[in-house]
């Protein structure tokens, strides 16, 4: 999986106040906790964060906090809800030689039998959420839809028989699916119709020679 390396400062002081002064600097408060071990306050600068948020990838994510060096991976964050500057992050460490659970971005390949016959490609689940060590987890889930037809679908358990070093969670999530459009339903409706009037012909026949 990719990483991503942060250096930050210990927070000296924690409240409203220093928290409002942090910001006017531009940077962000963070927290870091889990693993037992006691909660560390600390900050960056905004700029220092943004490969990190603004991507559809996921990160390991090296702490470099006053010299003090720990993996985490960004469990939470705020976005002010008028100018969607970073506000608040959280991270939660990890040892990665153990199993731990991140979301890892979906991608496809392949062009589906549903897609070429009128249909159109649904991915429902733009991220997985993924338990495996560091060393076994992807950095993208690739699903091969070649072979979905319209109106089919692949579960999140349909992974789990792929992936056998990954552990999806909520296994009956559908992740990709091939709808029908209107194009399709109306391409099928008329190739019904024809095959109906083929039938009536061909009886109409049947009976003009009986009568002959």
């Amino acid at each position: 999986m990719k990483s991503i390396q942060i250096k930050a400062e210990e927070r000296k002081e924690i409240g409203k106040k220093a928290t409002k002064q942090l910001r006017k600097q531009e940077h962000v408060p963070c927290v870091l906790y889990g693993q037992d071990k006691e909660n560390i306050h600390f900050h960056a600068h905004k700029n220092d964060f943004r490969k990190l948020v603004f991507t559809p990838h996921s990160f390991i994510v090296n702490l470099d906090i006053d010299g003090k060096e720990c993996q985490a991976i960004m469990k939470s964050i705020d976005f002010h809800p008028v100018t969607d500057e970073i506000q608040h992050i959280d991270f939660y460490r990890i040892d990665t030689s153990k199993a731990f659970k991140i979301h890892v971005p979906v991608t496809t390949s392949g062009l589906s039998k549903g897609v070429q016959a009128g249909g159109v490609l649904q991915v429902n689940r733009r991220k997985l959420l993924v338990e495996a060590t560091a060393e076994n987890m992807p950095d993208t889930v690739n699903i091969d839809v070649t072979d979905l037809g319209i109106g089919e679908a692949v579960r999140v358990n349909d992974l789990n028989e792929e992936h056998e070093n990954l552990n999806f969670l909520d296994p009956q999530s559908v992740v990709v699916s091939v709808n029908v459009t209107r194009l399709a339903k109306t391409v099928e409706e008329l190739a019904e119709e024809g095959e109906g009037e083929e039938g009536e012909e061909e009886g109409s026949g049947t009976e003009e020679a009986k009568s002959e």
